[in-house]
């Protein structure tokens, strides 16, 4: 019985036929901005004006998105990881994404999400950093806050309130016989 073949591994497959296996096979696992699906397709030596004509086709019925792909990797990294507006950018920038779409959808974000996401990454950090003195604990908690590409006065502010808070509960639990 004769299996069949896979267009893109097969040598004497149709160019086009390849191109649509690949993209097809990189928008199964996650969605992809359109730069990354046509660096794919480079990878894989599809000639350009297939490539360009397959992207226009899957753009033009809606299976590659770069807005709805910019807002879910927003949403996604902001949930998970707790990334800043700034962080955000260079990782959209970095996928591909176009300024403009990118900063539409970082406009979207509230600034007092953004504080309340920082306040919640230094909550979660202050258990190991207890123990260590006070500037000490400040520089952690800022470097941590800076690595997730948020601005250093928002970065201060926040550590501030939460060693403020967390001294204060430290305080009442201790005193309480």
């Amino acid at each position: 019985m004769h299996e069949p073949t896979d267009p893109a591994t097969d040598p004497d497959a149709d160019p086009e036929s390849v191109a649509r296996t690949i993209l097809l096979r990189q928008l199964t696992d996650r969605s992809r901005s359109r730069a990354e699906l046509a660096t794919a397709l480079r990878k894989k030596q599809v000639p350009d004006d297939v490539a360009t004509r397959l992207l226009d086709r899957f753009t033009e019925v809606g299976l590659i998105d770069d807005e709805a792909f910019a807002r879910s990797w927003v949403e996604s990294r902001q949930r998970s990881k707790g990334l800043a507006q700034r962080a955000l950018a260079m990782e959209l920038r970095h996928k591909g994404v176009d300024d403009d779409i990118t900063r539409s959808v970082l406009a979207e974000i509230e600034p007092d999400d953004e504080r309340q996401a920082a306040a919640r990454l230094v909550r979660r950090k202050l258990h190991s950093v207890r123990s260590a003195p006070e500037p000490a604990r400040t520089r952690r908690l800022m470097g941590m806050l800076a690595r997730k590409g948020y601005s250093s006065g928002l970065a201060l502010s926040v550590v501030r309130e939460e060693l403020g808070a967390d001294e204060a509960w430290q305080i009442e639990n201790d005193s309480t016989p």
